[in-house]
């Protein structure tokens, strides 16, 4: 190796050292982007919350020199050639530039021009080109950039897929109260105060030594490591000690089989959902309380409130109790809630649907851990987890009916107050209070009168027919779920297609504008799930010429057809019992995408009823 293979170099970067008119590579075995909603939610929680208490009101820009800066961790690159590529980091540089696009569009709305384009892009010789480039993603980047939104296609690949989705998760994580005077504190903090630290290699061989060693032989106690020993220094008996560091440690071993900081999300729930009492309030310069302190070091604010969660700091038995009882019981009920996120889980449904379309995990798990007491049995914990997912999963759908935003920011103070709310429940108490909660939110299903398809709600309205599908079809005895519409493991994936072709000229007789055709052509009321590909064979045909192929399709589909009400008994009990508007349609006018539009609102108030006694599983 050369003097210069040989040379390795950290230095301290802040985020516009690190990209402003900076070019990336991406490692081949870096390649994938794999973050989810929960790592993007935690990563915008952290940076705005930790700003927002540095930020006053009325603080003059060059202030902002003296907040308090925000380490972000290390990243590796390997120097060759003068091209540099992403060893170890490009979740969080992929992540930050996603953040940056969305901040860069939300100014054009809100009327700022700070400069974060560089940061982004930089042009060379009038050829604008995405700072972390991989060639795949540049169409993906660029409908984000320019239109703030990106519907990816069947040939794009799972990173693609995943940075469309956590967009639009930054935009449902970002808080309103840095939608004002804030913002652009805000990117002076982002650039100069967000702090990472550059590791450059200019050999390969030593940059994949460090990446190993980063990855492999760190020593860096974990905040749920520092719980352990914390704890366990408490217990009286050398013996109880032992035992309880075994089961420790493989709980532990067991949470991170399902990702590497699920260990900490855990802590972060129980503590939250079961003991905290306060949470920031929602003005520049508040001070963390209970809520966001365990949500950064849960390990410390243990220690600083043993009071609050029982714990005698002179009885080594009420710690042993606590790590025995509380810690197993609330363990186990995690485990059961992460299992049903996965695959659908009888008695558990809810969790999954809830996964797929509902609030930030960081409420929605304290949520769920909440109303649960140590002495509850198995069949308890399961309802008394299913009820809340039913009530999270109602909530969410009827705010999304009636284009009401439900982003953890809007409604934080909302659910942490139900979290104290339904506190160690029964079960009948439970469900009547989140039955009352539903019964009063002013957004009920009557919305959907005018309820669309537009530009970024592509998902939602999948999720709705999905589980439209699946109830409508498992009413009528049948054995389909919402696994086999939203995400089927084989075949054919499913897609939202319109029931009208794209063709205003055959409507003119109803419609003098084509803005005005298209509004009808995207109201729910005309939409249905086909399988992928199965539409464009057809698509452009009229309605009477469909209804040949509709009879094939999925019930919901099916129902448009005058012959699906002919020798099916199963379904024209299911249509009386119901009481369900179902009916044929010999065309499909105006006056039947409202009929139609009627009929899911029917479906959707049997599937989400407001009294959570009357659950179905399905």
């Amino acid at each position: 190796m050369s003097t210069l293979e040989n040379k390795i170099e950290a230095r301290h970067r802040s985020l516009f050292d690190v990209l402003n008119e900076q070019k990336y590579t991406v490692d081949y075995f870096q390649r994938e982007y794999s973050w989810g909603e929960k790592h993007i939610e935690v990563l915008v929680t952290d940076l705005t919350y930790t700003f927002l208490g540095e930020y006053s009101s009325g603080d003059k820009r060059e202030q902002g020199e003296d907040y308090n800066n925000y380490y972000l961790g290390p990243f590796v690159v390997s120097s060759k050639d003068g091209k540099r590529s992403i060893i170890d980091g490009q979740q969080r540089l992929t992540s930050l530039t996603l953040l940056l696009i969305y901040l860069n569009n939300l100014q054009k709305e809100l009327g700022f021009n700070e400069k974060i384009e560089p940061m982004i892009f930089s042009e060379l010789r009038g050829s604008k080109s995405f700072n972390i480039t991989v060639e795949e993603r540049i169409p993906c980047l660029d409908g984000l950039f320019h239109h703030g939104e990106y519907l990816p296609s069947e040939d794009d690949d799972e990173s693609t897929r995943n940075m469309a989705e956590r967009y639009q998760d930054i935009e449902k994580a970002f808080p309103d109260e840095l939608k004002g005077e804030a913002f652009p504190f805000f990117i002076d903090w982002l650039r100069y105060n967000v702090i990472m630290v550059e590791i450059i290699a200019y050999s390969d061989e030593n940059a994949y030594i460090i990446f190993e060693t980063m990855n492999d032989r760190g020593l860096n106690l974990t905040p749920s490591e520092m719980l352990k020993g914390f704890m366990l220094s408490r217990f009286d008996s050398a013996e109880k000690r032992r035992k309880a560091n075994e089961f420790w440690k493989q709980a532990m071993l067991e949470l991170k089989a399902y990702g590497k900081e699920e260990d900490q999300r855990f802590f972060q729930s129980w503590l939250r959902g079961r003991y905290a009492e306060s949470i920031r309030p929602g003005t520049a310069g508040s001070k963390n309380e209970d809520f966001e302190k365990i949500g950064t070091r849960f390990h410390s604010w243990v220690r600083d409130n043993l009071s609050k969660i029982g714990l005698d700091a002179n009885s080594g038995n009420s710690f042993e109790q606590f790590v025995q009882e509380e810690f197993r019981f609330y363990y186990k009920a995690y485990i059961r809630i992460l299992d049903a996120e996965y695959e659908l889980v009888p008695g558990l449904e809810h969790v999954f649907y809830i996964s797929r379309w509902g609030i930030a995990p960081t409420l929605s798990y304290p949520l769920m851990l909440a109303a649960l007491n140590p002495q509850d049995s198995t069949e308890i914990v399961i309802r008394k987890i299913d009820t809340v997912a039913a009530y999270i999963e109602a909530f969410v759908v009827r705010r999304s009916v009636n284009f009401r935003n439900f982003s953890a920011s809007s409604i934080r103070y909302t659910m942490y107050s139900l979290v104290k709310e339904i506190r160690g429940k029964d079960l009948p108490s439970l469900q009547a209070l989140l039955s009352q909660k539903l019964q009063g939110m002013s957004q009920s299903f009557a919305g959907m009168e005018d309820f669309r398809l537009h530009g970024q709600n592509r998902r939602f309205v999948k999720f709705l027919l999905a589980r439209m599908t699946a109830w409508c079809e498992q009413q009528a005895g049948m054995s389909s779920s919402f696994v086999t519409y939203y995400e089927p493991a084989k075949g054919k994936p499913f897609e939202v297609e319109h029931i009208w072709a794209d063709s205003f000229s055959r409507h003119k007789d109803e419609f003098e504008q084509e803005h005005e055709f298209q509004h009808y052509r995207n109201r729910l009321g005309d939409l249905v799930l086909l399988p992928r590909g199965t539409n464009q064979s057809y698509g452009n045909q009229p309605f009477d010429q469909k209804k040949a192929h509709y009879i094939k399709e999925n019930l919901l589909v099916k129902s448009l057809c005058p012959l699906a009400y002919a020798n099916n008994p199963n379904f024209m009990k299911l249509r009386s019992k119901l009481g369900l508007p179902f009916q044929p349609h010999e065309n499909f006018m105006k006056e039947d995408i409202e009929a139609r539009q009627s009929l899911y609102q029917s479906i959707c108030e049997h599937i989400w009823p407001e009294r959570l006694t009357e659950l179905e599983g399905a």
